[in-house]
C-alpha cells in the first residue's frame, strides 16, 4: 500500500482529491489532502510544505502528487517519490514573478480575464470562467460544484525567492494534453519527455480511475529519469515562467 499525499493547486482546497482519493482507495492505497494555506497572504512556499510534511504522519515512503501551484512548494516535502501534475516548478534563487518580468511563462496568456483582484491582493475566478478554464472535460453539474468551492489565492508562494534548492531526484512530470492552464511550450523546454494524458488541466475530476491508474503505476515503477518524465535540473540562471 502507498499513502498518497495530494497537493492541490491555486484557490481549491483538499476536497478537489474527492473522487481521485475513492478511486486510490479502490486499488489498496490510502491517501491524504490536506488544505493549504491560499488565504493566508503571508504564506510561501515554506509554510505550504510545511502543511504537507505535517500530512505525512511520519510516513517515510509516500508519493507527493503535486498540482499547478503545489509544484512550487514540492521539492521542501520529504517524500519517496513526486508526481508533477500539471505543475509549476520553481528555480532556485528566482521568483515566479521575477521569471514572468523576464517573459517567460509557466501559464498560457490571458488567464488573468477570468480572474478578478481583490482589494487585499488576492484573487479570485469568476465561476463561469472557471467551468471554462480549469474545468471544461467535468460534466456539468461537477465543473459547477467545483467553481462555487474556489477560494481566493494570495500570491507570496510566486513573489517570493524560491527556497527551493534543488528538485527531488525522484520525479516525473505528467502533462494534460489540453491543458488551458499551463502553457505547453513552457513544459516542452522545461521538461525533456513528460508523461502525456488527454484532456483538461483537471485530470483528478474529469478522469479520477484513469489518474488513479496512471498514479498507482508511477508509484511502484523504477524511480524517475530522464526518459520516463523527469524535469530538468533548473539552475538559478536559467528562468522557467512565471504566475498563474
Amino acid at each position: 500500500m502507498t499513502l498518497f499525499v495530494l497537493a492541490h493547486g491555486g484557490w481549491h482546497g483538499g476536497w478537489c482529491w474527492s473522487a481521485l482519493a475513492d478511486e486510490l482507495a479502490a486499488r489498496g492505497h490510502s491517501s491524504v489532502a490536506p488544505d493549504l494555506p491560499a488565504t493566508d497572504p503571508a504564506a510561501g512556499a515554506v509554510d505550504y510544505a510545511a502543511v504537507l510534511t505535517g500530512a505525512l504522519g511520519g510516513a517515510a515512503d509516500a508519493v507527493l502528487v503535486a498540482h499547478s501551484l503545489a509544484g512550487l512548494c514540492a521539492p521542501l516535502v520529504p517524500v519517496r517519490r513526486v508526481v508533477y501534475l500539471a505543475a509549476m516548478l520553481p528555480v532556485p534563487g528566482r521568483s515566479v514573478d521575477e521569471r514572468a518580468r523576464a517573459g517567460e511563462r509557466m501559464t498560457r496568456r490571458g488567464i488573468g480575464r477570468g480572474q478578478t483582484v481583490n482589494p487585499d491582493g488576492s484573487t479570485q475566478w469568476d465561476p463561469a470562467a472557471a467551468v471554462e478554464m480549469l474545468y471544461p472535460d467535468s460534466r456539468p453539474e461537477v465543473a459547477r460544484a467545483a467553481a462555487a468551492r474556489l477560494r481566493p489565492q494570495h500570491w507570496t508562494i510566486t513573489s517570493e525567492v524560491s527556497p527551493v534548492t534543488s528538485l527531488p531526484a525522484d520525479a516525473t512530470y505528467v502533462r494534460c494534453s489540453d491543458d488551458k492552464i499551463i502553457d505547453a511550450d513552457w513544459v516542452r523546454s522545461a521538461v525533456p519527455d513528460p508523461v502525456e494524458i488527454p484532456g483538461d488541466h483537471s485530470p483528478f475530476l474529469a478522469r479520477p480511475a484513469a489518474l488513479a491508474e496512471l498514479l498507482t503505476g508511477l508509484a511502484s515503477g523504477p524511480p524517475a529519469g530522464p526518459s520516463s518524465g523527469s524535469p530538468a535540473a533548473p539552475s538559478s540562471g536559467s528562468p522557467a515562467g512565471p504566475a498563474g
